[in-house]
C-alpha cells in the first residue's frame, strides 16, 4: 500500500503529464497554421508519449490500489514566438519535469518506498532522453539560423518521427 504522500505527489505528476501532453499538442497546431507539418508531427508525436507517461503512472497507482484523482488541466499557450523559442520552451518544460521526477524519487527514498523508487527509475531514463532530444533540434536550429532550406530540410527530417508506444511492463 502506497504511502498518502506518494499517492498525491503520483497523482499530481499525473497531472504534469498530461498538461505537457496539451502543451506539445497546442505547439503542434501551431507549427500546422505555420505550415511545418513536419515539426507539427514531431509535436504531436510529443504529446502521444507525454499521454503515455500519465497513463503509465495511472495505471501503477491503479495496481497499487491507490486513489486516482484527477484534477483541471491548465490551459497551454496558444501564441509562440518563434521555431527556435519554442524548442527552448521545449527544453525547459522537461528541465522542469526532471525536476519533478527527481522530486518523486527523493519522496519514494524518504518513505522507504522500493516498489515506487524502482517504478520510477523508467522516468528518470526518460528524462534524460526527453532533454537530449530537446537539445539536439534546439542546437540545429541555433546552426540553421535564417536559412529557410536548411530549416525545410529539418521540418522534413522531424516529419519522419514515427510514434512508438510505451512497452507494457
Amino acid at each position: 500500500m502506497l504511502n498518502e504522500k506518494m499517492v498525491q505527489a503520483l497523482n499530481n505528476q499525473v497531472n504534469e503529464e498530461f498538461y505537457s501532453a496539451y502543451l506539445y499538442l497546442s505547439m503542434a497546431a501551431y507549427f500546422e497554421n505555420i505550415g511545418l507539418k513536419g515539426f507539427a508531427n514531431w509535436m504531436r508525436i510529443q504529446a502521444m508519449e507525454e499521454r503515455d507517461h500519465a497513463m503509465k503512472i495511472f495505471e501503477y497507482l491503479a495496481r497499487q490500489g491507490a486513489k486516482i484523482k484527477l484534477v483541471t488541466i491548465n490551459e497551454p499557450p496558444q501564441d509562440f514566438g518563434g521555431i527556435k523559442e519554442i524548442f527552448e520552451e521545449v527544453l525547459k518544460h522537461e528541465q522542469h519535469i526532471t525536476s519533478k521526477i527527481n522530486e518523486l524519487v527523493d519522496l519514494a527514498e524518504s518513505l522507504k518506498d522500493r516498489a515506487t523508487f524502482n517504478f520510477l527509475q523508467w522516468f528518470v531514463d526518460e528524462q534524460v532522453e526527453e532533454e537530449e532530444n530537446a537539445n539536439d533540434i534546439l542546437s540545429q536550429l541555433e546552426l540553421i539560423g535564417d536559412n529557410k532550406n536548411a530549416l525545410f530540410m529539418l521540418d522534413k527530417e522531424l516529419a519522419q518521427r514515427v510514434y512508438t508506444p510505451i512497452v507494457a511492463e
